[in-house]
């Protein structure tokens, strides 16, 4: 079974370099294609073991439709807040690198509340042999059940951004989907982009997309088809592409570049800033 899956994952990559739009596959399958494929894995570096010291939040755990309890990183602001920003983890899962991050948005974000979703449910990956597991193991189902909690959670009258990196920058897009009109900003991180344009209508806000030029994954083609079905879609698309590799924005991968990753960051925050302001 895994011999299959590494050969359809191994093809999937090839189509996807090759722009095959006839392939009928959802983003979750594509994910979990990726999760298995070697050559994607390898692009990953296993994160030096890492402990959030004095964190801002705390584990919060919430309600799902299908009746298993989901849990967030919850970093609250001073004041009651009427922003919340939905932050995606790699593949790694919603371990302490994410929770800083979730930190430092909050600090810098101000008057918004931050929540960190834990897409994998208390697995936390530290070696490229569990994030494959975890990573290949989701379901879209499940997912979505913990996306749309997390809306049912903050409540219908706050304005929602989402952002996330890899596999999180798919999800931080499906957030934005899933969101309605609630949904005022999605940043996404070289994640698989949806290709539904009949979904992409729906969006409610626009996407600030950050993307590697020498990604083999979400590569320029993969990036110009998503620039395309979003205008078919009547939706804006800002894309900012760096001379980089996948997954460059993580410290701990071994093709990080802090230049380009410190200068997608404060884009991304101007960003964000603007619309939830």
């Amino acid at each position: 079974m895994k011999k299959l899956l590494l050969l359809l994952a191994v093809a999937y990559s090839s189509l996807s370099a090759q722009n095959n739009s006839c392939c009928k596959i959802s983003m979750n399958d594509e994910n979990n294609l990726l999760a298995m494929n070697e050559s994607f894995a390898k692009t990953h570096l296993p994160p030096v073991p890492f402990t959030l010291q004095n964190p801002k939040g705390n584990m919060v755990p919430f309600k799902t439709a299908d009746g298993k309890p989901a849990h967030a990183y919850v970093v609250k602001s001073e004041k009651p807040a009427t922003k919340v920003l939905f932050v995606f983890h790699e593949w790694w899962g919603l371990n302490d690198y994410m929770k800083e991050e979730a930190d430092k948005l909050q600090a810098e974000l101000g008057d918004v509340d931050v929540y960190a979703l834990d897409l994998y449910d208390g697995n936390v990956a530290t070696t490229v042999t569990e994030a494959q597991k975890y990573m290949g193991e989701m379901k879209e189902v499940r997912s979505m059940a913990i996306i749309k909690g997390a809306v049912d959670l903050v409540g219908k009258k706050v304005s929602i951004a989402s952002i996330g990196w890899c596999m999180g920058g798919a999800w931080s897009l499906q957030a934005a989907l899933a969101e309605g009109k609630q949904a005022v900003a999605c940043v996404m991180y070289y994640g698989m982009p949806e290709k539904d344009i009949k979904k992409l209508k729906t969006l409610n806000c626009d996407v600030f997309g950050v993307f590697g030029t020498q990604d083999k994954f979400i590569n320029p083609v993969v990036v110009k088809t998503f620039q395309e079905n979003m205008q078919k879609a009547d939706k804006k698309l800002a894309v900012h592409n760096y001379d980089a590799d996948h997954a460059f924005a993580n410290p701990s991968n071994p093709k990080y570049n802090k230049p380009f990753a410190d200068e997608a960051h404060v884009k991304a925050v101007a960003y964000l800033k603007e619309r939830l302001k």
